[in-house]
């Protein structure tokens, strides 16, 4: 009887260690390790914005670098990443970064349920303490709007998409105004009659094109400004 109870609390061991190892995995905090670690501080002058979010703010980064570039604007997206994994990599990929300010665009991989039943509260609160940590570090905080999407590719058993989004979209909005946070509204400009992508803006109804980062683009920098 003892060793059945011992084998089954090495199990358990076990077993907790490889989901930690999952989870740190998920969070992939080797993704920009060697990118961060040669950045150089910030010059006087210069007025060093963070992008952070998933996919869209990844490829954004890919298809329009000179976005980045050319405006000190550094991207710290990752394909499929949710709202607890931003939150567990904002101190690595955000604040030690220096930067005077930072753009947050999570939510839709959580809509998605991309690491698990989506809880529009447990997402709220994810992006409010990363503004709040990026507040406490003296980082001017610009939220933005989940983008539209109608429904998703590899996900069409979600419904109501539209309906989370726009429910996600104003307790964020309300959230901004409240404590005087920037707020870029990507969704406002890019949806289509049926609140999905506009056709012309992305191939797949989830991920902008070309012309749709330009979108993104002024609706961001009006706000940058």
């Amino acid at each position: 009887m003892k060793k059945i109870v011992l084998l089954s609390m090495l199990t358990f061991v076990f077993s907790s260690f490889v989901n930690a190892q999952n989870f740190n995995e998920l969070i992939n905090l080797g993704r920009y390790a060697k990118a961060n670690s040669e950045l150089p501080m910030p010059e006087k002058n210069e007025k060093r914005v963070v992008f952070i979010g998933n996919s869209i703010t990844e490829g954004w980064v890919n298809i329009r670098p000179e976005f980045f570039t050319s405006n000190h604007y550094i991207g710290r997206g990752i394909g499929g990443q949710t709202s607890p994994q931003l939150l567990s990599r904002f101190r690595q990929d955000v604040i030690n970064l220096h930067p005077v300010a930072v753009v947050i665009n999570i939510g839709t991989n959580d809509i998605a349920e991309n690491t698990g039943a989506y809880d529009p509260e447990f997402t709220l609160g994810n992006i409010k303490s990363m503004a709040e940590l990026a507040k406490a570090n003296n980082i001017k905080v610009m939220l933005s709007s989940v983008l539209p999407v109608g429904e998703y590719p590899w996900r069409k058993e979600i419904k109501n998409v539209p309906d989370k989004i726009a429910a996600l979209n104003k307790g964020i909005e309300e959230y901004a105004k409240k404590n005087k946070f920037a707020y870029i509204d990507y969704f406002a400009v890019m949806h289509d009659e049926n609140r999905a992508l506009i056709s012309t803006y992305g191939d797949d109804g989830v991920h902008p094109n070309s012309l749709g980062y330009e979108v993104m683009e002024k609706a961001a920098k009006e706000v940058i400004r």
